[in-house]
């Protein structure tokens, strides 16, 4: 399962994405991460020291590897060069998975041993000086959006995105690539402010969204949460100790963490498993097509200079009998 943690800045959706990655792999499922966030906080959240984190490689940079790797043999691109963001697979191309090893995790994932076991790590990447004033972030991520367009999951595996923060994710088509995105909200005004705004945003396109509540301290925040968002109230995190200590760089194991919100990141994992009987290969093959004529028309194919409408591969579907 593809699964997306959105928020707004602040909202602890980096906290929670390490807990729900740790939660993972104590279950011993495989889990690639990945660090889409502007703020590049998660390789700190799941262990790593400032110089192991700042040593991660940047997928933006690998950008002209991860583009020829999976073009394969797609007769539809000419080149590496006229693939963007938003290329779509077609007959002849490479697809990633979770499980296997390959060129682009090679260059872009690192391995992050936890309590309980380990998870492939890939990051962005942060801005370096010569991107100031000059560079939009967005074009960072998008190595993950091509990343994501190509892979096939399936059951019981696992690919988690800490996204940017409030409703910047929506300058691509990212925020359709997830089976289950998970909001993170604090309960106040401006916490359910991004959740208004992603839910009216992700209504036409299906997308599947629930709140966890952040930072909840007694049952007047609980009902507010309730009564901002409704039924798409899964579960309320509050104070965590252990949670205290990680922040501090003085985390315990963590099979100490406490036991309601280990039940918290349980039902989160139940709600992305249960999604996977609502995956909809075509729609979502449909919806990478739609952004990615959207993208070509905009400044695609004056930046390649190719007819990019031409990559699309009107016959393919992608879906998991491709992964065999």
């Amino acid at each position: 399962m593809k699964i997306a943690f959105v928020g707004k800045g602040g909202s602890g959706k980096t906290t929670l994405s390490s807990l729900f990655i740790r939660h993972l792999a104590a279950n011993e499922a495989p889990v690639v991460a990945v660090d889409a966030d502007i703020n590049q906080h998660l390789g700190a959240a799941l262990g790593l020291s400032e110089a192991e984190a700042a040593a991660l490689p940047a997928m933006g940079a690998h950008l002209p590897l991860i583009k020829e790797y999976l073009r394969g043999t797609n007769p539809r691109i000419v080149s590496a060069d006229t693939m963007i963001k938003t290329t779509p697979p077609g007959a002849g191309s490479r697809l990633l998975r979770v499980r296997e090893d390959n060129p682009v995790y090679e260059a872009c994932a690192r391995p992050v041993r936890l309590d309980d076991g380990e998870v492939r790590l890939m990051a962005t990447g942060p801005f370096t000086e010569s991107d100031l004033g000059v560079a939009c972030y967005h074009s960072k991520v998008g190595a993950v959006e091509l990343c994501l367009n190509h892979l096939v999951d399936g059951p019981d595996e696992y690919v988690v995105v800490d996204m940017t923060a409030g409703s910047d994710s929506f300058a691509s088509g990212l925020f359709t690539r997830f089976d289950m995105t998970f909001l993170v909200a604090e309960p106040t005004r401006k916490g359910v402010s991004v959740y208004r705004q992603y839910k009216e945003y992700a209504r036409d396109f299906g997308v599947a969204l629930k709140v966890v509540g952040n930072k909840v301290q007694g049952p007047d925040d609980l009902d507010f949460l309730r009564e901002e968002v409704g039924e798409d109230l899964l579960v309320a995190v509050g104070h965590s100790d252990w949670v205290r200590a990680m922040e501090k760089g003085r985390p315990s194991r963590f099979e100490l963490l406490e036991a309601e919100n280990r039940m918290s990141l349980q039902a989160l994992q139940d709600a992305a498993d249960d999604s996977y009987a609502h995956r909809d290969w075509e729609r979502y093959t449909r919806q990478m097509v739609h952004f990615h004529l959207r993208n070509a028309e905009s400044w695609g194919n004056a930046k390649t200079g190719a007819d990019l409408a031409a990559q699309v591969d009107p016959g393919f579907v992608l879906g998991e009998p491709l992964a065999v």
